[in-house]
């Protein structure tokens, strides 16, 4: 059983994403912007992180460079959902997602990409 972060401004998606990790069995945990995403990280350190990529306040290339770059944080994997074609150069080599996941997204693609993002970190 793993905590994952989902940060997401949509209620559907983080409703949908909670559902198919739960049933999983991990613990999700949800962020609205990437202002309140940056601190909850750093309070409470998550597993792996699932991070869209346009978000209010803080955008998902900034939350996740941030994190990245930290060094209390760039452990942590990062799994970037995005509904448009994002170029690494775009987020950085140093500061990239672990992974991207294509919006609208199969269930199971997500689920198998925590997955290997948790295994990775075993």
């Amino acid at each position: 059983m793993a905590r994952v972060l989902v940060i997401d401004d949509e209620p559907d998606v983080v409703r949908l994403i909670g559902k198919v990790l739960s049933g999983r069995g991990h613990i999700v945990q949800t962020a609205r912007d990437g202002a309140s995403a940056l601190t909850r990280v750093e309070l409470e350190p998550p597993d792996v992180i699932i991070l869209d990529s346009d978000l209010p306040k803080i955008d998902g290339a900034e939350v996740c460079r941030r994190i990245k770059t930290e060094a209390s944080t760039r452990q942590i994997p990062v799994v970037m959902l995005t509904s448009q074609y994002i170029d690494i150069t775009d987020v950085g080599a140093d500061g990239g997602p672990d992974a991207f996941v294509v919006r609208p997204f199969v269930r199971d693609v997500l689920a198998n990409a925590v997955e290997r993002m948790l295994a990775r970190r075993r």
